[in-house]
């Protein structure tokens, strides 16, 4: 809702032009002391948003959000139809459903590890399906 009105709630320093031109520059000089976005507004923000620890977004899902994305997952591998359900080792998969702990590396730079996998395979599905994509 908040974006609908154009209000930044999630990261209200940040507006996104500074981020453009800062994602634009070289990394020496974007990563120094913490980053230059921090060193720049240092005077501005603050003491404990400028020394705030940076953490990625999103760091960790709910348990809920696991059993929920399998079970959308399950369905997706009952859909003979679907390609998504074809392009993964769906025993691999279930194991995973079990015990998503196993996968002891983030999945694709994230930090959410298999549930990120399982929303992936959902995206894929929707996106196959809405666009009637045909695997030839």
């Amino acid at each position: 809702m908040s974006m609908y009105a154009g209000l930044e709630v999630r990261l209200p320093f940040c507006d996104h032009r500074i981020v453009e031109y800062a994602y634009n520059m070289p990394w020496a000089l974007r990563g120094m002391d913490g980053g230059i976005l921090r060193r720049a507004f240092a005077a501005d923000l603050p003491g404990e948003v400028v020394g705030r620890k940076e953490s990625p977004y999103p760091r960790a899902s709910h348990p809920l959000y696991t059993a929920l994305a399998a079970s959308y997952v399950r369905q997706i591998f009952r859909d003979e139809h679907s390609i998504a359900a074809s392009l993964f080792r769906q025993e691999a998969v279930l194991r995973l459903m079990e015990q998503p702990e196993t996968l002891s590396a983030p999945w694709y730079g994230q930090l959410m590890r298999t549930p990120q996998l399982f929303a992936y395979i959902i995206q894929l599905d929707r996106w196959f399906k809405k666009y009637r994509v045909e695997l030839v």
